[in-house]
C-alpha cells in the first residue's frame, strides 16, 4: 500500500546521470499505477497554478506531486504551498541525486508533505504524505476537473481538430 513507509531508497545505478522532470514523472506514474493512483501531468489549478502531477486514488482522494530536479529550483519555489488547498496528499518528487536534507526544515512542512525519489523507470516513497482531507465539495470539484481534463486530453489526442474547443486546460 502506498501509505507504508519504505526502509530506504535504492540508489540510482548511475548517479551522475542528469534526470529530467519527465523522467521523474514517468517513474512516479509507474509507482502510482501499481498503487491504483492515476494521474495526469501539468494540471491547471484554480488561480493559474499548474501542478506537475495531479491524480486520484481508488478512494477518490487527490494527490499532487511537485517535481524538482535541481536544488536551486527546489529552494526557490515559493508557490508550492498554494497546492495544499487542492489535494488530500502532497508529495515532493525528486531525482535520486538531489540533496533533500532541506525538506526536513519547517519551511517545507515535513509533517504535511511526503517525499518520493524517482528516476525514469520507477520510484520509491521515502516519506509518506499524511492525509489532510479536503472538504467534500472541493474534492468533488477537483475530481470533476481532473476527469474532464483527462477526457479532453484523450479526445484531442484522438482528434487534434478538437483542441480549440472546450476550455483552456491545455494552455
Amino acid at each position: 500500500m502506498i501509505d507504508s513507509p519504505l526502509a530506504a531508497v535504492t540508489p540510482c545505478s548511475r548517479p551522475s546521470l542528469a534526470f529530467t522532470a519527465g523522467d521523474i514523472a514517468r517513474g512516479i506514474c509507474r509507482l502510482f499505477a501499481r498503487n491504483d493512483i492515476w494521474c495526469i501531468p501539468e494540471m491547471m489549478l484554480p488561480g493559474g497554478r499548474r501542478a506537475d502531477l495531479m491524480g486520484v486514488d481508488a478512494k477518490g482522494q487527490i494527490v499532487i506531486v511537485e517535481i524538482k530536479v535541481a536544488r536551486a529550483d527546489l529552494m526557490g519555489d515559493a508557490k508550492w504551498p498554494d497546492y495544499l488547498d487542492y489535494c488530500d496528499r502532497f508529495f515532493w518528487g525528486l531525482s535520486p541525486d538531489l540533496d533533500r536534507t532541506c525538506l526536513e526544515g519547517e519551511g517545507f512542512l515535513p509533517g504535511r508533505c511526503g517525499v518520493i525519489v524517482a528516476d525514469g523507470y520507477d520510484a520509491e516513497i521515502l516519506r509518506p504524505a499524511p492525509l489532510q482531507k479536503l472538504a467534500p465539495a472541493r474534492r468533488k470539484a477537483q475530481v470533476e476537473r481532473l476527469a474532464r481534463a483527462a477526457m479532453r486530453r484523450r479526445q484531442v489526442e484522438l482528434d487534434s481538430a478538437c483542441a480549440p474547443w472546450g476550455g483552456n486546460e491545455l494552455a
